[in-house]
């Protein structure tokens, strides 16, 4: 099993003679919800991490989604039955061999299901096991788990049984006992995982605590397989820090989340740069993989902090609604005109002009359209309730499961907009827009 050093990416051979993801000596962006989408995972690769975590991902929602090839963006999208979400996106060529799927899962042959239905198109499975949160907690899943070593077990031996080809791996935090910890770990370890992360925090403990980095340290010296060191984030400040962190814990490895989601260029062996170059950097990718605009502005406001109320530029992005208005604060808006002429109508099935010209052969169905309503886009005698030549618009709101679906009827027409477009946040009545509450940014 040759293993090569520096940054390359290392693979070793798994028991079918096929190449596996090996974590020794790699420097790795975490897992975080609502962070860890495409734009971030090729942001931090291009910095030079050597292996990227997407957001966690709950079992039961990837099972309802389907595998669609986006052939304009040249993506892998699965993409949510219900709604046509976006659950996962990945590109098969700029992070092939380096993009692992964590998954949020209480149930082996679910996580199974998941792990059989994409291990074409990730280099890893890994299993959450360490996320504090309510959600997580009331499925069994997540932190959960710490306290159900025989559900463990079996989650991690069936997949490493049935998934040879690729990497299986587990997070977790630490339990407040360091033997129990480390008798987990022993259980963790002999179902055959190539790879264990540990937080270096209790379920109950936050970012204010400090990291038990000597817990890490002791159970980095009973096992044999490597192990990831994470939570870290306030030791770490720039590149020679990772280093140091390694050292301290002992591990082989180092994982990165609020540092990296800071300032993603920490992992720049030739120093960080300016944030606002990392922004930049971040939103031509955003724009590249036509992001949604709401996750995009919340990532961007995790990185510029009290920046967004305490400056002018910072007020203004606030404002913005659009991608191309974010763009606009950090004069990428020429950029994101280019590339939705490149992208052309194919981007969005229906646009605007597409819809309006099919108007006459589609009575009976609903029009999907890209529109997002900006009120300040509109003079009030254009708005529809104030055309007096036509019917005033009807809405019907549609619930299925947690997923609301919203149409209007105007002038004899249905009209609902794209999967995606956030029109809750600019209209007061909401009425084009899929949604699905998400909980708030955590490393997962």
């Amino acid at each position: 099993m040759p293993i090569t050093e520096g940054n390359e990416i290392v693979k070793c051979e798994g028991a079918d003679g096929s190449k596996k993801l090996e974590y020794g000596g790699k420097v790795i962006l975490a897992p975080m919800v609502r962070i860890g989408t495409l734009p971030m995972r090729l942001l931090a690769l291009q910095y030079g991490a050597d292996i990227v975590y997407s957001e966690e991902l709950i079992d039961w929602k990837l099972l309802r989604s389907r595998r669609v090839e986006n052939q304009i963006l040249g993506t892998v999208d699965y993409v949510d039955e219900t709604d046509g979400t976006v659950i996962f996106r990945t590109h098969p060529k700029l992070e092939r061999h380096q993009v692992v799927l964590q998954v949020g899962t209480s149930d082996p042959q679910r996580a199974l299901q998941v792990a059989k239905k994409m291990e074409g198109d990730v280099d890893g499975i890994d299993i959450n096991m360490g996320c504090p949160k309510e959600f997580s907690l009331k499925g069994g899943m997540g932190a959960a788990l710490l306290y159900k070593p025989d559900t463990v077990k079996e989650i991690l031996e069936t997949l490493v049984k049935n998934i040879p080809r690729k990497a299986i791996s587990c997070k977790i935090r630490v339990l407040e006992d360091l033997e129990d910890t480390l008798a987990l770990c022993r259980i963790i370890e002999n179902t055959g995982v190539v790879a264990l992360a540990i937080h270096g925090r209790t379920k109950k403990e936050r970012p204010q605590y400090p990291n038990r980095n000597d817990v890490i340290s002791r159970i980095s010296q009973q096992l044999k397989i490597p192990i990831i060191a994470n939570g870290g984030s306030k030791e770490i400040k720039c590149f020679e820090d990772i280093e140091k962190f390694r050292e301290v814990c002992g591990t082989s490895s180092v994982m990165l989340a609020r540092a990296a989601m800071w300032n993603c260029s920490i992992f720049r062996k030739d120093g960080m740069l300016p944030l606002h170059d990392v922004i930049r950097d971040y939103l031509r990718l955003c724009v590249d993989f036509d992001s949604q605009a709401t996750n995009v502005k919340y990532v961007i406001q995790n990185m510029i902090g009290e920046l967004q109320s305490e400056t002018s530029w910072g007020r203004t992005f606030l404002g913005a609604q659009t991608l191309e208005e974010i763009c606009a604060v950090w004069e990428l808006d020429e950029y994101w005109k280019e590339k939705q002429k490149e992208f052309g109508a194919q981007l969005h099935q229906g646009s605007v002009a597409g819809a309006m010209a099919e108007m006459g052969s589609c009575r009976n169905r609903v029009i999907e359209m890209p529109a997002t309503f900006l009120r300040k886009h509109y003079k009030d005698t254009e708005l529809p309730n104030c055309r007096k030549s036509w019917d005033q618009p009807i809405y019907e709101t549609r619930q299925e499961e947690k997923i609301f679906r919203s149409i209007v009827t105007l002038n004899g027409m249905k009209f609902t907009s794209l999967p995606g477009i956030d029109a809750n946040a600019f209209d007061p009545k909401g009425p084009l827009q899929h949604h699905e509450a998400d909980e708030p940014s955590r490393p997962c």
